[in-house]
């Protein structure tokens, strides 16, 4: 059996990530899960979360948040499907206050059941978004601004 899995992301603009990798752990659905080469046949959904990439010595190499999305898994694939993926890295705090800013303040006026659940969603995914940067800041030793 190979050590790696192909490892890929697509995003309705385009291919994120496409390559062989060790393992990743993604944000399910019902909790966070790892997939490893010789992984059962899955489908599931993703949260916004961050996925972790790992090396052949088990070590984080890479990050990826994605927002909602789902995932394929098989033997030798693990291929996300998601609305928006962004290396964690390239999140400044920034883009991540805005972005928590812009939620919160959408709903705060949101005035129809329809605009509400869009604006919860979005809410979601801006407080996942801002805790993976602030994960990723305290990783590298960052102390916040």
């Amino acid at each position: 059996m190979d050590d790696t899995i192909q490892f890929d992301v697509v995003t309705p603009d385009r291919l994120t990530i496409s390559q062989a990798v060790n393992m990743v752990v993604l944000p399910g659905g019902g909790g966070d899960f790892g997939v490893l080469p010789g992984h059962a046949p899955l489908l599931s959904n993703l949260r916004p979360g961050t996925i972790a990439i790992y090396d052949r010595a088990m070590k984080v190499v890479d990050r990826l948040f994605v927002e909602e999305g789902f995932t394929e898994v098989k033997p030798d694939r693990c291929t996300v499907l998601a609305e928006e993926a962004v290396p964690v890295k390239d999140i400044t705090r920034d883009h991540a206050d805005a972005r928590l800013k812009k939620a919160h303040d959408a709903l705060l006026v949101a005035d129809t059941f329809g605009v509400r659940i869009g604006a919860e969603r979005e809410l979601r995914v801006a407080e996942a978004m801002y805790e993976a940067m602030e994960a990723y800041e305290k990783a590298q030793g960052k102390s916040p601004a």
